[in-house]
């Protein structure tokens, strides 16, 4: 792989989300070399996806190009890439385009999506964990309704179903935007479609949507869903998907061709690094984010689990923590560089938050806990500063300001035509 030499350490970051990009971020102008490498040239603002696939945003809106990022930060190279192992002997990485050696590597890869061994899930089920799979989601939905406005009326009900297993942040948003869709934008779209026959079930095998948030704020994001026409189904577990039939482990069946599937991730895992460095799907790490029998190999953000006496399990899988580690851990490298003593990692947990739809959301803090409005003004503000880039905050701002006034969705677009294999 070409990348000049230097006198100074090369630090490799695998993956441009989150962590990667602020360990990046907080070597600027420091005695490092910084190479980042990831199959795409832009990244994406995730916690969005859910939006660009109910015709929210375009995928502009939230994705934004790696070496822009970087533009005016000396010392840094990207490279588009695919990690096909780590010689973690040689201190040397495998991809795609060539071989790269590094003097510390830092593992930021995020995770992929858990089907949980249930075949037929992973080969029918819709899935939402990038940009491409975004985009793919919103053009099936668009083309259900094509294809059902040619059925007869029992064909009619698969197409206009659409379960969404997972009653997390992902799937509750996701569902609140669809019941969206449905009450304000599809019945004009489709006059001559009985949008009543469109039914979302939002799937949860626990007893409550939200469960890592207050109790307050799952029983108020139920009964926002509700109000919204979601028919929540809670302690249910799927057992098989055929593309045309949703099976439940209770034998219930449920007609429809789209299975969207949001119930749970696990660690994109790089090939290389000793299976007893893994604790599930998860590289195990100590406090200053080292991989398990490692001295010069990090896990940062998602992939890393991390366990501490409030979280016993790990860290939680969200933005915030890559966020903080990834800062944490390029102060770490500086403070090493000058022969300081090295700090241990502390999450600072700032609260959680979901939408459900126009003017409902509820926000857990540490001091106080809200529900509502203001909520949802708040879940938009933060989430438009999160952005990276000035004309990305500027789009959303004005897609989500014209969203509001109008109850309209501007980008129902099918793009290219998504063919299941």
């Amino acid at each position: 792989m070409n990348i000049p030499k230097t006198e100074h350490k090369r630090v490799v970051i695998i993956g441009g989300g989150f962590g990667g990009l602020n360990l990046a971020k907080s070597l600027k102008g420091k005695d490092f070399q910084v190479v980042m490498l990831d199959k795409n040239n832009y990244h994406t603002f995730q916690p969005l996806l859910y939006q660009v696939a109910t015709a929210g945003l375009e995928p502009d809106s939230i994705a934004y190009p790696i070496r822009k990022i970087f533009k005016a930060q000396e010392n840094f190279f990207f490279r588009m890439a695919n990690v096909e192992k780590v010689e973690t002997s040689e201190n040397k990485i495998i991809t795609d385009i060539g071989i790269l050696e590094y003097d510390y590597l830092a593992i930021a890869t995020g995770t992929t999506t858990n089907f949980f061994g249930m075949e037929g899930v992973a080969k029918h089920a819709m899935t939402m964990k990038s940009v491409t799979e975004a985009l793919d989601l919103r053009s099936l939905i668009l083309q259900n309704f094509e294809k059902a406005l040619l059925e007869n009326e029992e064909e009619q009900v698969s197409f206009m179903n659409f379960p969404i297993v997972g009653g997390g942040p992902t799937g509750v948003e996701l569902a609140g935007a669809l019941a969206e869709l449905k009450n304000h934008i599809l019945p004009n779209d489709y006059p001559d479609l009985d949008i009543n026959r469109m039914k979302i079930h939002l799937i949860e095998m626990q007893d409550e949507v939200l469960q890592p948030m207050s109790d307050k704020a799952s029983s108020k994001a139920l009964a926002y869903l509700k109000d919204l026409g979601v028919n929540v189904m809670l302690n249910k577990s799927v057992a098989s998907f055929d593309g045309n039939n949703l099976t439940f482990k209770s034998g219930e069946q449920l007609k429809s061709k789209t299975l969207i599937w949001a119930a749970g991730v696990k660690g994109n895992l790089v090939d290389g690094i000793s299976s007893t460095a893994i604790e599930g799907s998860r590289y195990k790490v100590d406090d200053k984010l080292k991989i398990d029998g490692y001295d010069n190999i990090y896990a940062i953000g998602d992939v890393g689990i991390l366990k501490t006496k409030k979280f016993p399990y790990g860290l939680p899988q969200v933005a915030p923590v890559a966020n903080q580690q990834g800062d944490f851990l390029g102060k770490n490298f500086i403070s090493e560089s000058k022969g300081a003593s090295l700090k241990s990692f502390t999450y600072q947990d700032q609260g959680s938050m979901a939408t459900i739809g126009r003017n409902r959301a509820v926000v857990d803090m540490k001091a106080f806990k809200f529900q509502g409005t203001i909520a949802w003004f708040v879940w938009m503000f933060v989430h438009l500063i999160s952005l990276v880039g000035f004309r990305n905050r500027v789009i959303t701002f004005f897609n989500w300001s014209y969203n509001y006034f109008s109850f309209d969705k501007g980008a129902r677009l099918i793009i290219r035509k998504f063919k299941r294999n």
